[in-house]
Formats: structure tokens, C-alpha cells, sequence
């Protein structure tokens, strides 16, 4: 197994948050990870996108021009990576940030509505948590139980109380997650 993701949206979205917990996932289940960040100098609402790879398999190049996966929360992140997923590749987005959406039919589309979601939720902070649980739901690349250990591993202590609630919106957006049709 080895699935290469790009993840994309503004900052201050959990972007390069979640590609780090996808990552650390990765390395709690044994698995060969890159996390490869990128983003402008605005940090928060300029654009930001991270690459991950995870692999059973040692990972030549964290480079990429193709993804099996591109997870896209904005405007301009759809128009920048939608072209660049594999065809047969998967392509997953929230319908927050989207005015036009995906148009390619060699790719599968699913919709994450993880902003409402978050709402909901009473904490918009558990955005990028939603989203992950509907990355996972469609791309099992690791468990449930690696996430949670990439969470006590990754946040300061004085946040670990919050990690039930992330673990919630881990599991409402493996339940929101929807393939377009």
C-alpha cells in the first residue's frame, strides 16, 4: 500500500495539522511517512498545502506531481490540484470553500461537508479533524487508534483533554463524507 495525498486550503485551517497527524499516524502503525509542507508568507488565509506519503514500502522521493489523493478546501486549491489527481484517483472536497465544483468524471469526487459539521459541533477548531475522518473513511491508510496516538504525540499536554473531541469529529466525518454522483 502507498498513497500519495495532497492536502490543500487556507491557512489557518488545519491543513498543515492534519497532514502532520496523518503522518504521525503513519509512524505509530509502523508505516514509511513523508510530511512536506508548503505555504505562503501570509500563513493564515494565504494559501497552504501539505504532501504526504504514507507506504508499507521504503518511499524513494517525497517529490510529487500526481496524487492518489488531493483533499481541497478552497477555491484555489481545486483549481491548482484538481488536474493533478491520478486518473482513477480520488478527489475529496468541502462544500464551504468550493463556488465551482470538480468536473473531472476519470476521478472519484466525494463532499465533506466538515465546516457545517464543525458548526454543529459547537467548535470550528475540529474542522481539519472532520475532514481526516472523511479522508480515512474513503482511504484507510491508518487507524483510528494511530490517529489518536499521533494526537497525544503531537499536541502540548495542556490540549490532550481535547483530544475525545477530536477523536468525535474523526468519527462524524467518516460519517458525512459523500460520493458525488
Amino acid at each position: 500500500m502507498k498513497k500519495e495525498i495532497i492536502i490543500s486550503g487556507f491557512g489557518g485551517q488545519g491543513v498543515l495539522s492534519m497532514g502532520k497527524i496523518l503522518a504521525y499516524s503513519g509512524l505509530m502503525e509502523d508505516k514509511e511517512v513523508t510530511w512536506m509542507p508548503a505555504y505562503g508568507p501570509e500563513q493564515r488565509g494565504g494559501t497552504a498545502n501539505v504532501t504526504v506519503i504514507v507506504s508499507d514500502a521504503k518511499i524513494s522521493s517525497p517529490i510529487l506531481s500526481s496524487f492518489d489523493i488531493a483533499v481541497v478546501l478552497n477555491q484555489p486549491s481545486l483549481e491548482k490540484f484538481e488536474s493533478k489527481v491520478k486518473p482513477g484517483g480520488v478527489l475529496i472536497y468541502d462544500s464551504y470553500g468550493i463556488i465551482n465544483p470538480p468536473t473531472r468524471k476519470d476521478i472519484t469526487v466525494y463532499r465533506i461537508d466538515a465546516m457545517d459539521k464543525a458548526a454543529g459541533m459547537k467548535d470550528g477548531k475540529v474542522f481539519n479533524m472532520i475532514v481526516l475522518g472523511g479522508l480515512l473513511q474513503v482511504a484507510p491508510v491508518v487507524s483510528d487508534e494511530g490517529v489518536e496516538k499521533a494526537l497525544y504525540k503531537t499536541l502540548p499536554e495542556r490540549h490532550h483533554a481535547l483530544i475525545p473531541l477530536n477523536m468525535e469529529a474523526v468519527k462524524a466525518g467518516r460519517e458525512i463524507i459523500r460520493k458525488e454522483e
